[in-house]
């Protein structure tokens, strides 16, 4: 009974294992996986499961055009495992209309599979409460959503499995600041999703320094048959927190502005951060805000989105470049 216990576990460990197309995973890299999980097995045993056990019920292909061979499920093959209750498939139809204004278009097609089968679910409940969930369920964009940049499929599982195999890309990238295409050898150290744009970070060619390279701008993208080069202690944390991105952490600055009595009702709602301070003013319309906040751009972004409904008083740097840009925009409109 306990060998037949482990071969079931181990069959659903491989079923959660297994991408669907266009996704693959090699047979040694399964093995791996099996063996992290606690799973004692030999290459033998692995590939009756594969060929003999699982390709017979589920729809279960092997790409063996070039070794070692890799196995995908059908694009349509939908696992839930284990079985969704329906809070779940609430919370998870709601995930994909805030998702899909972040995530790159090829990325939404992956989680495809998992919304509709939210969706069957709550859809199937004819007798209860959530048959009407679709008139009942929305979630909205807080302020302008941009659509994210398009990224095609076969660069995204490109550079989605080099980062995750740990092997080097050959790609053709567009430079921005150049204007024009070159050839590169990236090896990706990491992957960062920001304002609706995925990066690759990774260095470049021979390169030791980590820059970040937008996937939207790779023009054409193979694996590689340079060998992977590892940045010792590279930590995506710090290297975000580092300002590669606008966020500057973990300094943080002592904010005091007065801002309308609408956005204090807000901040006492949504505060800026833990520490923060809201007080009435004598005239009734405005409140004294102190908060520490994060010594980035991000903030100061926000603050100068907020116009006139927030009045910057320190510090003052951040004032100085608040009253420019607004010098700025007057002398653009009485030009």
């Amino acid at each position: 009974m306990t060998e037949l216990r482990e071969t079931l576990f181990r069959h659903l460990t491989l079923l959660q294992l297994i991408p669907r197309h266009p996704g693959r995973i090699s047979t040694p890299v399964l093995l791996e996986k099996l063996r992290e999980r606690g799973f004692q097995v030999d290459m033998r045993t692995l590939q009756r499961d594969l060929r003999d056990k699982l390709a017979l019920h589920f729809p279960l292909a092997c790409d063996d055009s070039r070794r070692p061979y890799r196995w995908y499920f059908d694009r349509e093959f939908h696992r839930n495992l284990p079985a969704m209750d329906p809070s779940s498939a609430l919370a998870l139809v709601l995930a994909e209309d805030h998702l899909r204004g972040l995530l790159p278009p090829v990325v939404m097609a992956q989680l495809t599979p998992h919304f509709d089968g939210a969706r069957r679910l709550l859809n199937e409940m004819k007798e209860n409460r959530f048959h009407h969930w679709a008139r009942r369920v929305r979630a909205l964009p807080d302020g302008k959503t941009l659509i994210p940049a398009a990224v095609p499929e076969g660069i995204w599982q490109t550079v989605a499995l080099g980062l995750l195999e740990a092997r080097a890309l050959d790609v053709v990238y567009l430079s921005r600041s150049r204007q024009m295409e070159r050839p590169l050898v990236l090896h990706p150290q990491g992957l960062v999703d920001r304002q609706r744009v995925t990066y690759l970070i990774a260095t470049a060619n021979d390169h030791d320094d980590v820059r970040h390279f937008a996937l939207h701008r790779i023009r054409s993208a193979r694996i590689s048959d340079t060998p992977w080069r590892e940045v010792p202690d590279f930590n995506l944390d710090a290297y975000i927190a580092g300002g590669a991105f606008g966020y500057q952490g973990p300094d943080q600055v002592r904010l005091v502005a007065e801002v309308t009595d609408q956005t204090a009702w807000l901040l006492s709602e949504t505060p800026l951060s833990q520490r923060q301070r809201l007080e009435p003013l004598p005239d009734g319309a405005w409140h004294r805000l102190e908060a520490w906040v994060p010594d980035d751009r991000q903030t100061l972004w926000w603050l100068m989105g907020m116009g006139s409904r927030i009045h910057v008083l320190e510090p003052a740097s951040w004032r100085e470049t608040i009253l420019g840009h607004a010098r700025a925009l007057l002398s653009r409109w009485e030009a």
